[in-house]
């Protein structure tokens, strides 16, 4: 198994800027927790693949999970992202702005996720990415399903953060949510599922079929 050095490495091997680096500070400071370097260099990878036009994001957070996204989509894609926190969102435009992406390439909207993404677009989304509330894995991805075309992907940050999705005698809520959430991609034949060991555990699958 890769040692905590190797681990390092990985997040470190690809260098940030100046401008994220200075969102990951802001965002501790507000007790907000970006996306590990290495899952931000794979959803820019993602995107890439894809080609994605469209994408949704749940937990703006800072702006580096955007940013990521951003850098891998089409030069006139434009991202959805959602977040509870207002001033969380002022400091991804902050972020964003600072990275040259154009204000009308984000649409920030604040608000609980599992309310807004019903009034999306259906099968109108490449790539729907995911780092809010655990408990709401579940529920989100019915919600994903809707909005993806297919050959889309979904995207669950945070699958391994702490071990107890692999202990199934951890019974917490976040914990019984992220393990749904696995089980169910893995055994819906409309997805074709990884779960990697990327930061705290990147959960993707491509959907198939409606």
């Amino acid at each position: 198994m890769p040692s905590k050095a190797s681990w390092n490495y990985a997040d470190e091997w690809l260098d940030e800027s100046e401008q994220i680096r200075a969102a990951r500070d802001k965002a501790k400071e507000l007790g907000c927790t970006p996306v590990a370097p290495s899952t931000a260099h794979t959803l820019r990878v993602l995107a890439r693949a894809l080609h994605a036009e469209a994408v949704v994001e749940v937990g703006t957070g800072a702006g580096v999970s955007g940013a990521a996204l951003l850098s891998g989509m089409t030069s006139d894609g434009v991202l959805t992202s959602i977040d509870n926190e207002a001033e969380l969102q002022r400091l991804a435009r902050e972020t964003l702005t600072s990275l040259g992406f154009d204000h009308i390439r984000a649409r920030l909207i604040t608000g609980r996720a599992l309310d807004v993404l019903p009034r999306l677009t259906e099968g109108a989304y490449d790539l729907v990415f995911i780092d809010g509330d655990r408990t709401e894995y579940p529920a989100a991805l019915t919600l994903a399903m809707r909005l993806l075309r297919t050959g889309g992907m979904v995207a669950f940050d945070n699958l391994l953060t702490d071990g107890s999705v692999a202990d199934p005698a951890s019974r917490n809520p976040e914990s019984v949510a992220l393990r749904d959430v696995a089980h169910a991609l893995r055994d819906d034949d409309h997805w074709v599922p990884a779960l990697l060991t990327v930061g705290a555990g990147l959960l993707v699958a491509i959907k198939v079929g409606d």
